[in-house]
C-alpha cells in the first residue's frame, strides 16, 4: 500500500474526521490486540460468523452480474508480488461469472503520471486501482475517471459506511470505490525474539524505546525500517504526529494550513529522531535502512530463526502477504501491537485504494459493482494480507485471529477516521519516489540530529506543491 499526500481539499473533507473515531479506532485496535496475542494461529477461525456473506460462485447472496462474452478488461494497479497474485484470483473470479477476459497492468508510482502516459498513447486501462485520494480527485480534474455506474453505487450503499463512500466522491459525486483498506498503525514483531529477550508489548512511545533496546540487548537489531521506500517513512512521521500534536493538527498540516516549519512538526521529528537516529535500534543503521525495500523490511524480521536481523517492524495489516512469505504463522511466530501511544492517544492512520472507471462500458461498471460487493472482498480476505472497508464482508473470511481483529477495528471506526496524510497531499509533495515529503524525510533518515534542515525542506516542498 503506498501513502501519497493530496494538498487540495477533496470533497470528502477526508481531513476533518471527527476525534471520537480515533479514539473508538484505538480503543478496537488496543482490544483486539490483547484478544490476538492469547489466539492460536492461522487455523482459528471465529465462531458465529455468517459465512453466508460474501458467497461466490454465484450461490445466494451474490452480486448479480451481466453476461459480458467476449468483453475484455485492462486493470490497472501498483500493486506487485503475493498482493498483485492474490487479486488477480479476484479478476479470475469475475471471468468465471460473466464470462469477460481481463488482463492485469503492473503500474509505477506515481501511477497518475503512469496513466497519463497511456492516456496520452491513446490505450488507458479500463480500470484502475488509485493508492491516493489526492489521485481520485486529480484523475476527475483530468476527465479521466468516469462517474460510478447505479449497480455499483447500489452496493456502496448497502456495503459502506458513508466516510468511505464519500472518500470517492469529488464534487459531491461518485468516482471511486475503495475496493481495499489498510490500517497503518500496527508494529509486529518475532514472537520468538521477544521471549528469548524477555519482551513485553508496549503501550507508549518510551516503552516502546525501552522495548527496543531489551531487545538489543538479548542480541537482534529491534527494529526494521524499509527507508528505500519513502512512503513508510511518511507513515511512521503520520503515527507519531497524529498521536503528539492531536487531530486538529493533524488535520490542519494535511491542509497546509499549518506550515511544516511548526514547533508541533519539530516536536514530532525529534522523537522519531530517538529511534531512527540510534545505530543500535534500527537494522544496518540509517544507511542500511535506507537499501531497504519494504518487503526486506517485513521478511528479514521473520527469517533467520531467532536470531533474524531484527525484531520488530512497523507498517500496516498489508504485512501480512510479506510475512506469508516467510512460512511465519500470524498470530504464533508473528504478532503485532497497536502503535505506541506518543501522546494522551495511541494513533490510527487509515489509508486505502480505489477503483476508478477510465473507459465507460458495461463491462468496467460490472467490475466496479463486483469490487463493491462482499463477493470480491471475500475472496482476497481469505488469501491474507488484505483488509476491507465492505462491513458485509463476514469475520470468518479472514485467515487467523489477528487479522480479523484488525478488520473489525476498522469496522468498528464507522464514519469517522483519519486518513493517510500524505494521501490527502497533493502528489508532487507526498506521492512521488526521490521527490517531496518521500526524500525529504530519507534525508532526515540518513542525518536525524538535523531536525530544522528536514523541516526546511519539507515547508520548501509543501509550499510549492500546494501552491500548484
Amino acid at each position: 500500500m503506498r501513502s501519497n499526500p493530496r494538498v487540495r481539499r477533496s470533497s470528502s473533507h477526508s481531513g476533518r474526521r471527527s476525534r471520537r473515531a480515533v479514539r473508538a479506532a484505538a480503543a478496537a485496535v488496543v482490544a483486539g490486540a490483547l484478544a490476538l496475542t492469547a489466539c492460536g494461529g492461522d487455523g482459528d477461525k471465529g465462531k458465529g460468523d455468517d459465512d453466508g456473506k460474501g458467497a461466490q460462485n454465484g450461490g445466494a447472496g451474490s452480486v448479480a452480474l451481466p453476461e459480458l462474452d467476449g468483453a475484455t478488461l485492462e486493470v490497472a494497479a501498483v500493486w506487485t508480488g503475493a498482493e498483485q497474485a492474490n487479486f488477480k484470483k479476484v479478476l479470475a473470479e469475475f471471468e468465471k461469472r460473466t464470462g469477460a477476459k481481463v488482463t492485469f497492468v503492473p503500474a509505477q508510482d506515481p501511477i497518475i503520471n503512469f496513466l497519463g502516459s497511456k492516456i496520452a498513447g491513446g490505450a488507458p486501462p479500463d480500470v484502475a486501482l488509485l493508492p491516493q485520494v489526492g489521485a481520485v480527485k486529480q484523475a476527475v480534474d483530468k476527465g479521466w475517471a468516469k462517474p460510478v455506474g447505479p449497480d455499483a453505487q447500489a452496493q456502496l450503499t448497502k456495503n459502506y459506511a458513508q466516510g468511505w463512500q464519500d472518500l470517492g466522491k469529488v464534487g459531491g459525486k461518485q468516482y471511486a470505490v475503495y475496493y481495499k483498506a489498510a490500517n497503518k498503525s500496527l508494529v509486529w514483531y518475532n514472537a520468538k525474539v521477544f521471549e528469548n529477550a524477555g519482551a513485553k508489548e508496549p503501550g507508549t512511545w518510551k516503552e516502546f524505546l525501552a522495548t527496543a533496546r531489551t531487545v538489543y540487548d538479548s542480541g537482534v537489531t529491534p527494529v526494521s525500517v524499509g527507508g528505500a521506500d519513502g512512503w513508510t517513512l511518511t507513515d511512521w512521521f503520520e503515527n507519531v504526529y497524529l498521536s503528539q500534536a492531536g487531530p486538529e493538527k493533524y488535520d490542519r498540516l494535511a491542509r497546509h494550513e499549518i506550515k511544516w516549519t511548526d514547533p508541533s512538526v519539530k516536536d514530532a521529528l525529534t522523537t522519531l529522531a530517538q529511534l531512527w537516529g540510534d545505530k543500535n535500534l534500527v537494522a544496518g543503521g540509517p544507511d542500511g535502512a535506507l537499501q531497504t525495500e519494504f518487503p526486506a523490511s517485513v521478511t528479514q524480521t521473520f527469517t533467520g530463526g531467532d536470531q533474524p536481523k531484527a525484531g520488530m517492524v512497523f507498517e500496516g495489516d498489508f504485512v501480512g502477504v510479506n510475512i506469508a512469505e516467510t512460512k511465519a504463522k500470524i498470530g504464533t511466530d508473528a504478532k503485532v501491537f497497536p502503535f505506541p501511544a506518543v501522546g494522551d492517544k495511541a494513533p490510527v492512520v487509515s489509508g486505502g485504494d480505489a477503483a476508478v472507471v477510465l473507459k465507460d462500458s458495461k463491462a468496467a461498471q460490472a467490475l466496479l459493482t463486483f469490487l463493491a460487493s462482499p463477493d470480491a472482498a471475500t475472496i482476497q480476505a481469505k488469501l491474507g494480507g488484505y483488509l476491507s472497508p465492505n462491513k458485509n464482508v463476514a469475520d470468518s473470511a479472514y485467515p487467523n485471529a489477528v487479522q480479523r481483529a484488525i478488520a473489525k477495528a476498522l469496522i468498528a471506526a464507522g464514519d469517522d477516521f483519519r486518513f493517510d496524510m500524505s494521501d490527502q497531499a497533493p502528489q508532487a509533495f507526498g506521492g512521488t519516489p526521490g521527490k517531496g515529503e518521500w526524500k525529504d524525510l530519507q534525508d532526515f533518515l540518513k542525518n536525524p540530529k538535523d531536525v530544522a534542515g528536514a523541516q526546511a525542506k519539507l515547508e520548501a516542498d509543501a509550499a510549492a506543491a500546494y501552491k500548484g
